[in-house]
């Protein structure tokens, strides 16, 4: 008896807890960024003292305990008036057809569009439902990108110099080249958190764009390309090559992303892969480091290289809120010029504005002039099978550690494919 009293007290203090600031002169935000908090409150405090409007920034972190708070909330309808979700699009599209999203795309388009040309178009697909979208949502943009990001490799530019390298290559057989003048005066080539599959993953995406691009890519997704195609092979001997030259940082595979990038931060390695958030971390362990950002060297030369970036963090206007256009203006008043450029100086991230890109710092350029090359699982018309990406992800590190060729690797692949394919259809 007492236990059902207790537990019906936790969960009427977690409702009291969850639920909206009815003041109507209070809009509260709930996210995870830890490393952000101060600098909200900073902009917060802006925003009151401009419209005598009080926004609460209510942080819940790590990223999984507040995924489940908005799964929580959703279900008992007490979610706040702006909050992010951090689950796939799949999860996102469940969201918005519960009706706990609103759709923002006639915000976005008043004013002949002003809002949405401000920002990054392919940050703001990531909030987009397009026309005839698999999830069934209505077309709409249901998210506000309050920065973006890419992946790409960084290069570091003394240890190149010192290795007689006189810019960074602009083709895989350029790296290889440096690879081995690296090598010669004792400095590792690539680091990159590899144990962490989703990163490793992305490199390899990156390449099978270049390889053979999107079309055939979507359709080994929807299983009309088997992975034992020569361009698939292709990808995994970007592999091979990688161990037999030597280029890859010892342990590589196994290394958490967080350690990848103390190792690069540290000069222990002259070429890194790792995404634009890397600025702020790299600046606080080493602010003496001198590097830049590139894309991966090209193989194919005659296709682009594509590189992930979308949207870094988003947050939703709760369509059940009595504040929701309080909301919105909010919104748009922190994706706005002035307010982005003190949000990316605050947190050395890419804003999603399009127009504060001439006040940032240039390693942030650098990573912002490839805005154009990039895609996103997110913004696909068709994704793996969760269970094949595993498996991808896990031959790639057999390939990288020697214990499988590209064609045994692919083989595997192919087999959990036509596996995922068949319980697929058997569950139609």
């Amino acid at each position: 008896m007492k236990l059902k009293i207790f537990l019906f007290c936790l969960c009427c203090f977690f409702l009291f807890g969850c639920m909206q600031n009815t003041n109507s002169n209070t809009i509260t935000v709930w996210h995870w960024m830890t490393d952000r908090q101060d600098t909200f409150e900073k902009l917060a405090n802006q925003y009151q003292q401009l419209t005598g409007i009080e926004v609460k920034f209510e942080l819940y972190a790590p990223s999984d305990a507040y995924s489940q708070k908005i799964i929580a909330a959703a279900q008992a309808r007490v979610l706040p008036d702006i909050y992010g979700i951090l689950k796939e699009k799949e999860k996102f599209a469940v969201f918005v057809k519960s009706g706990f999203v609103a759709d923002l795309t006639e915000e976005f388009q008043k004013n002949e569009g002003i809002w949405e040309k401000s920002l990054f178009a392919k940050a703001l697909n990531v909030n987009r439902f397009e026309e005839g979208n698999i999830y069934s949502v209505k077309p709409g943009i249901y998210g506000v990108p309050i920065d973006v990001m890419n992946i790409q490799m960084l290069y570091n530019e003394k240890l190149l110099k010192k290795a007689g390298i006189g810019r960074p290559p602009r083709t895989f057989d350029e790296f290889i080249e440096d690879i081995h003048a690296l090598r010669r005066i004792g400095v590792d080539g690539l680091i990159s958190g590899w144990g962490e599959l989703w990163l490793l993953d992305c490199f390899a995406s990156n390449y099978a764009f270049n390889i053979m691009g999107e079309e055939k890519i979507m359709a080994t997704y929807r299983g009309e390309v088997p992975y034992t195609d020569n361009d698939w092979v292709e990808v995994f001997r970007i592999f091979e090559r990688l161990r037999d030259s030597d280029a890859l940082f010892k342990g590589i595979v196994t290394k958490n992303n967080k350690y990848a990038e103390q190792d690069f931060a540290l000069e222990r390695a002259a070429f890194a892969f790792n995404g634009s958030w890397c600025v702020n971390v790299y600046n606080g362990m080493n602010p003496d480091l001198e590097y830049g950002a590139m894309l991966p060297p090209k193989v194919n030369p005659n296709l682009p290289m594509r590189i992930w970036g979308a949207a870094g963090s988003s947050f939703m206007v709760n369509n059940s809120s009595k504040k929701k256009d309080k909301a919105i203006d909010f919104l748009k008043w922190l994706t706005s010029e002035r307010q982005q450029v003190f949000l990316s100086a605050e947190t050395k991230n890419l804003p999603s504005n399009r127009h504060a890109l001439s006040s940032i710092p240039e390693i942030l350029s650098q990573f912002a002039s490839a805005m154009d090359d990039i895609t996103h699982p997110s913004t696909w018309k068709y994704n793996e099978d969760p269970l094949v990406t595993e498996t991808f992800g896990k031959e790639i590190q057999s390939i990288s550690i020697g214990e499988r060729s590209p064609e045994q690797a692919a083989e595997e692949v192919q087999r959990i494919k036509i596996r995922q394919l068949e319980r697929a259809k058997n569950r139609r």
